[in-house]
């Protein structure tokens, strides 16, 4: 599993912990989430995240 953070506003997207509250289950990785879905702080799509080490 790995961490994903959007370039712009920071927000992490934790494949491990998903997003239940939008609808991600936990344990999708990054390649399942749909590409029409976007950071739900800034509003940026998908391509704007990259992949980081925590």
């Amino acid at each position: 599993m790995t961490v994903w953070q959007c370039r712009i506003c920071g927000f992490v997207y934790d494949e491990a912990a998903g997003m239940p509250e939008h609808g991600i289950v936990a344990g999708t990785p990054w390649q399942a989430v749909p590409e029409s879905w976007s950071c739900p702080e800034c509003g940026v799509r998908k391509g704007d995240f990259e992949m980081v080490e925590m």
